[in-house]
């Protein structure tokens, strides 16, 4: 929360009349979070063999980002108020009870790879690492917020160690049209609009639609319009920690979470880690080094006709 891009959502939703209308059931498909990191455990194999991937970074990172996109509007841009939405999406979180945790959720453990065309390591053989390892350093949820304006809509998180690239995003993928009037001119479906708001390592906002290609011939492409925070406001995004010290110094918790959130989070994952706990009782694919991931979590989006997307 206290990195500039994460913050700026509030921004785009609430101070921007032409989303918020369309931010809901009737109009967004579904919805992806990526958090993506390049590095291994490097030296804190201590510390990640008693965490793995879902304590690291859903309990908080990825669930944070889920509540700032799914959260209602505010009723006044004070903090009481903004922490009160984002847990009342907890609150509506759809259960993932113990039984269902093989649907609904997914993990891998990074072998051996390459990065950047440098060979690496696999995490069993990282020092401090234990060799028959059981933790997970990738994880994906599908969850559901039962509420009036998420009703049915998946929200699909994702976070791993030794990915392709440093990456993180919230993609918001919107319905197709109702009635194509191109069919007789496409060979298969149109792509879909897609909003992309980025928050590392480049801070940004994407936006994606169809358009005609120049020529005689009909033909129609997908474009792009970006932004750049840097690019627009020509000044370095301040460090996330350097806003948290701040705040805390001036005594603002607007950023920070309440313990009812807290409670509410360990309530959404805990079924989850008591599942995993059952060690080789329970799937642990590998996934190569600077890779997207085990193919399980290919497997978890396609089931419902959608793919990953590549940040």
């Amino acid at each position: 929360m206290g990195k500039e891009a994460v913050q700026n959502i509030l921004f785009f939703r609430f101070a921007n009349a032409i989303f918020e209308p369309i931010w809901n059931r009737r109009y967004i498909d579904h919805v992806q979070v990526t958090a993506a990191e390049r590095l291994g455990v490097e030296r804190r194999a201590g510390y990640y063999e008693r965490a793995g991937a879902l304590r690291d970074m859903f309990q908080n990172h990825l669930l944070q980002l889920l509540c700032v996109v799914a959260m209602e509007p505010p009723a006044s841009f004070e903090a009481e108020a903004i922490r009160d939405e984002k847990t009342k999406v907890l609150r509506s979180v759809r259960p993932i009870s113990k039984a269902e945790v093989d649907r609904f959720a997914v993990r891998g453990q990074y072998q051996a790879g390459l990065i950047e065309e440098r060979p690496v390591v696999g995490y069993r053989s990282e020092p401090g690492v234990a060799p028959q390892s059981q933790t997970e350093t990738f994880a994906a949820l599908k969850l559901y917020v039962d509420n009036w304006r998420w009703q049915g809509v998946p929200f699909y998180l994702r976070s791993g160690k030794r990915l392709t690239k440093k990456a993180t995003e919230i993609a918001i993928e919107f319905k197709q049209v109702p009635h194509l009037l191109f069919k007789p001119l496409l060979s298969e479906k149109i792509e879909p609009n897609t909003l992309v708001l980025s928050v590392q390592p480049s801070e940004g906002i994407s936006l994606t639609f169809q358009a005609k290609r120049p020529g005689a011939k009909l033909c129609m492409g997908s474009v792009t319009m970006d932004f750049n925070y840097h690019g627009a406001f020509q000044v370095p995004s301040p460090d996330a920690y350097e806003r948290l010290l701040l705040d805390c110094l001036a005594g603002d918790p607007m950023l920070f979470s309440r313990e009812e959130w807290i409670d509410w989070s360990w309530t959404i994952l805990t079924p989850i880690l008591d599942r995993w706990k059952e060690g080789t009782a329970v799937s642990l694919p590998g996934y190569e080094a600077g890779s997207w991931g085990p193919k399980e979590a290919d497997e978890l989006i396609e089931r419902d006709g959608r793919h990953w997307r590549s940040p």
